[in-house]
């Protein structure tokens, strides 16, 4: 059954949509009948994006804009939430999409780890905390999406601040989708977008065709607009190399380090390969 807030007229608002999941995500709003804004940091892509959208979108241009934000800046943000509302009433649907990985290590630039955790996190935070407060007095239907990653669930080894965020993104969206079911009045509910493998700008490094166990953002997006037709809290994603299956077995494992007080990180710990390999082969109880 469609969500009440993806029905043709509500307003979608995605950080970060001028081009990968956020563009996907924004198309398969405008074909729903949605009015949206996409903001981003660049001009130019903006304009390619809303272009594409705008060719999907019941009434064309008029029913598409732009808006160039910083989300690690609340008072750019304060903006784009005004403007949205001057140019379309207000806010239905918004996914805070926006993140950066320009890869990190434990005693790498702390200018990475502080760009990392303002955009990927703290810009989670702001656009909830800057939108979400008048999406509630609205009183209408609304979806709030939180576009997480599998590696703020396992916490692989590589990219510590980018793992750190998307643990924290984790947290703070299950917060806030308790924090909106004991509201009274609310009619809006959060929602945690994890992506698997996907070919986007973000991923792509220095690749031209896309590798062949990546999904796509178009693929990402059909699969959460699916999902939150269904209600799913945790959009866990498969892509072409990752079954679902294999995904839950992984996140078993890493929740396992705690309660079998394993080293952190056992799934690459020399000493637990043998074993890890042996549990994903056992079936789910």
């Amino acid at each position: 059954m469609t969500h009440l807030s993806l029905l043709p007229g509500s307003v979608a608002v995605i950080t970060g949509g001028a081009s990968g999941i956020g563009l996907a995500a924004a198309k398969r709003f405008a074909q729903r009948g949605l009015r949206v804004c996409i903001a981003d940091l660049e001009a130019e892509r903006l304009a390619h994006g809303a272009e594409e959208v705008a060719a999907l979108a019941a009434r064309g241009k008029q029913d598409v804009f732009t808006f160039q934000a910083d989300v690690s800046q609340p008072d750019s943000l304060v903006s784009l939430r005004d403007a949205v509302a001057q140019r379309f009433g207000g806010t239905d649907v918004l996914m805070n999409n926006a993140g950066i990985q320009p890869g990190s290590g434990v005693f790498g630039p702390a200018e990475n780890w502080r760009r990392i955790l303002e955009v990927n996190l703290y810009g989670v935070i702001n656009g909830t905390q800057i939108f979400v407060p008048e999406m509630i007095a609205r009183g209408r239907p609304g979806l709030v999406i939180n576009t997480g990653s599998k590696q703020g669930i396992t916490t692989p080894p590589g990219d510590p601040a980018y793992n750190v965020a998307k643990a924290g993104l984790k947290a703070f969206t299950e917060a806030l989708q308790h924090e909106l079911r004991n509201t009274d009045g609310c009619r809006l509910s959060a929602h945690l977008l994890i992506p698997g493998f996907v070919f986007t700008g973000l991923t792509r490094r220095g690749r031209v065709e896309k590798p062949a166990g990546a999904w796509t953002a178009d693929q990402t997006a059909d699969f959460m607009m699916e999902r939150l037709d269904a209600g799913d809290f945790y959009i866990l994603c498969p892509d072409n190399d990752v079954p679902r299956s294999l995904d839950e077995k992984r996140i078993l494992w890493a929740a396992g380090d705690i309660v079998e007080n394993r080293p952190p990180l056992s799934r690459w710990h020399p000493d637990f390969e043998s074993a890890f390999n042996a549990f994903i082969k056992q079936p789910r109880r």
